[in-house]
């Protein structure tokens, strides 16, 4: 009688982790910034049809790097839970918070249970009343729940990225300097090309959007190509 194939828990989990963190990494970048009139979020993203960065509810928003039917998927999840949440309680009751902490037992679960972790990498947003109030949440692709504030970097070239806005970032940005920042960490994440020059980012290739603060209700605003590079210009 043969031996059933052992794999100790430890390996099993870093055998996962290392598959997931990769998948990630290869997901082009998403920033997300926080400044004095919302919180911003930026990414390469060529496509105009599947979005990396979504409305989910009123004052909510969700940013993903990873796969596309995977983060899709929990999207969809989370724009149920803070209707069906909204619809039995009140929608004031919606929160970053509560949508984060369901995600990460989404997430907690497959990690641990399934046979494939999601290769994704989330960031849950709510803008407040004033920038002392933002909530900005990262999860990873075991169900890791981090609290951020000002700022977040997520996919390929993350850690020079967020070495570039730990840098640079400050408090009491508009919303044009904030976007500039963002699309600056992009560029210092990029690779150089072949020549050693470095990479430059048009305004065609982002996904731009913003949470708008002071907005009665919906905050989620996606910003076309003109406004995009018209912002950027202005720097």
């Amino acid at each position: 009688m043969s031996q059933p194939f052992y794999v100790s828990p430890e390996q099993l989990m870093k055998d996962r982790a290392d598959f997931a963190r990769k998948g990630v990494a290869r997901g082009r970048a998403v920033v997300v910034v926080a400044h004095a009139d919302g919180i911003s979020f930026a990414g390469e993203n060529p496509s105009r049809a599947l979005h990396k960065v979504s409305e989910i509810y009123d004052r909510i928003a969700f940013a993903a790097v990873g796969k596309y039917n995977e983060f899709e998927n929990l999207r969809v999840a989370g724009v149920r839970y803070a209707d069906l949440r909204g619809y039995s309680y009140d929608r004031s009751d919606v929160t970053a918070r509560g949508l984060a902490n369901a995600y990460a037992q989404t997430l907690g679960a497959v990690f641990t249970q399934e046979s494939k972790p999601y290769e994704v990498e989330l960031v849950v947003a709510e803008v407040g009343p004033t920038a002392e109030t933002d909530q900005l949440y990262r999860l990873t692709y075991d169900g890791s729940v981090v609290e951020e504030h000002g700022f977040v970097a997520m996919g390929a070239g993350a850690e020079q990225i967020s070495t570039y806005l730990r840098e640079h970032w400050q408090a009491g940005l508009d919303h044009g300097a904030a976007l500039r920042l963002a699309v600056a960490g992009l560029v210092a994440g990029a690779p150089a090309g072949a020549d050693g020059a470095a990479r430059t980012v048009e305004a065609e290739a982002l996904e731009v959007a913003t949470l708008v603060r002071g907005r009665p209700r919906r905050s989620f605003r996606r910003h076309d190509v003109d406004e995009v590079r018209q912002a950027l210009q202005a720097g």
